[in-house]
């Protein structure tokens, strides 16, 4: 009952805007507040309710809710239950929903050019991973071949690099060529903000985590006037 509450009210809430551009339509869809940071938590495969809320700190769980139930009742989330022995419930991005990707990636790139922008406040872990697709730079890579393992609070991933490319996924990291040990701001801090390497347990091959943390560089700030108080 609770849930066909919830999907009756997504489907019936009162549009913002009445404009038929697709921006505009976009915003109708998506654009409340924390919906593109839960799609955003999904990129990287299904999650439980309460993996969510961890990692969106800031949302209540009533908020959390209305979003997933939004984004169900408009066709870019599915609730699924996993098979046993788990046998849990679980949210995951339709193959509609999963389109969002390329869409997040233009607008994070494109608001690091931001004065205001700090790589330094927290993030999760599956934000760390897409800005890692997000941000890499194939040239900085050359020829380079190598698979990084992550371990960041309760979670394993892997990043693997080849002909140029970047795979960023949820993972063992049995078998890596070196592994990352630390928070997700931990690991941003160096990646983006230039802070020492000394700051994160690693395992394996330092000099290619050296040489790991070059290859995203954020793009030049834009040239505007920084006000005394940031937005």
């Amino acid at each position: 009952m609770k849930s066909e509450k919830i999907t009756e009210a997504a489907t019936s809430r009162r549009r913002r805007y009445d404009d038929a551009c697709g921006t505009a339509h976009a915003l109708d869809l998506i654009g409340d507040r924390w919906a593109l940071l839960v799609m955003r938590e999904l990129l990287l495969g299904p999650r439980r309710f309460a993996e969510l809320r961890a990692d969106l700190p800031g949302i209540s769980a009533n908020v959390l809710t209305q979003r997933l139930g939004e984004l169900e009742a408009i066709g870019v989330v599915v609730r699924q239950r996993l098979p046993p022995p788990a046998a849990v419930q679980v949210y995951a991005l339709t193959d509609w929903g999963a389109e969002c990707e390329p869409i997040l990636a233009v607008l994070g790139r494109w608001a690091t050019r931001s004065p205001w922008h700090d790589p330094t406040l927290p993030l999760s872990a599956v934000s760390l991973l897409i800005s890692f697709r997000t941000m890499f730079d194939p040239a900085r890579a050359g020829d380079l071949r190598a698979t990084i393992g992550f371990r960041i609070g309760a979670g394993s991933y892997r990043v693997a690099i080849a002909a140029g490319t970047l795979a960023a996924e949820r993972g063992n990291v049995v078998g890596t060529d070196a592994v990352i040990t630390a928070p997700a701001p931990a690991i941003a801090g160096v990646v983006y903000a230039g802070q020492p390497l000394a700051g994160l347990d690693i395992a394996g091959d330092a000099a290619l985590v050296a040489r790991f943390v070059t290859l995203f560089p954020l793009p030049a700030k834009v040239g505007v006037t920084v006000p005394a108080a940031a937005p």
